[in-house]
Order: structure tokens, then C-alpha cells, then sequence
């Protein structure tokens, strides 16, 4: 079975890991974006973040629109959390991002334990 952007994946996830080896947890979901947009910029991996996706119900445009975290790659969202454990709600969430962008993959990724968590969310 073929692993969908599997070097991309690895990637975002290992700059996830180098942040959260450095910071550990503890900290806002905002420092750790800032984070990772540094370590994204320093090794030239293209990403666009609060990346704002419109809503359409009946083919009519909805006021309020979704911000994914993270666009890498121009393909996969990334999804950052700093809960104590990720839940259905955060999965419902991202997957709602990936049926709004046309993506494949998403990346949810929780910087609140002690160890990181993330997990690969496909459409």
C-alpha cells in the first residue's frame, strides 16, 4: 500500500519534532506555528499559513469561512493543537479542512504532552 506524500509527511512531521524537542510543551499553539514557520522558511519548504478556505452550502457561499493552520507543499494541511489529548472534535475539524480545500492529507499534529502526537488524516 502506497503512503499518500510519504517524504512530505515525514518531513513536516520531523520539523514538528524538532520543535518540540527544543520547546516541549507547555507553551500557546501560536509559538509553536511561529516555530515552525521559521524552521519551514529556513529549509525552503513552500507553506501558506492561516490559509483562509470559503464554505459553500447549496452552492452559496456561507459568511463564516475555515482557517487551516498550516497549507505545505501547496497539498497537505497541517492542524496544530496543544490539548492534553487530541479528540474527535479536532479530527472532525481537520477533515472538515481537507473536504473544503480539495486536499488529500492532513496533519494533526498536538504539541500539549509530553511527547508529540499527530496523526494522518485522509479523504
Amino acid at each position: 500500500m502506497d503512503i499518500v506524500y510519504k517524504q512530505e509527511s515525514y518531513n513536516i512531521i520531523g520539523k514538528c519534532m524538532e520543535v518540540h524537542k527544543e520547546l516541549g510543551h507547555g507553551f500557546l499553539e501560536i509559538v509553536y506555528k511561529d516555530a515552525l514557520e521559521l524552521l519551514f522558511r529556513q529549509d525552503d519548504i513552500f507553506f501558506e499559513r492561516e490559509k483562509e478556505y470559503p464554505v459553500y452550502f447549496r452552492g452559496i457561499l456561507l459568511r463564516h469561512k475555515f482557517w487551516a493552520d498550516f497549507v505545505v507543499y501547496d497539498k497537505i494541511i497541517l492542524e496544530l493543537k496543544c490539548v492534553s489529548a487530541l479528540t474527535d472534535e479536532h479530527v472532525a475539524q481537520t477533515l472538515n479542512y481537507l473536504k473544503v480545500s480539495g486536499n488529500k492529507l492532513g496533519l494533526l499534529v498536538n504539541f500539549g504532552r509530553g511527547e508529540l502526537e499527530y496523526r494522518r488524516l485522509l479523504l
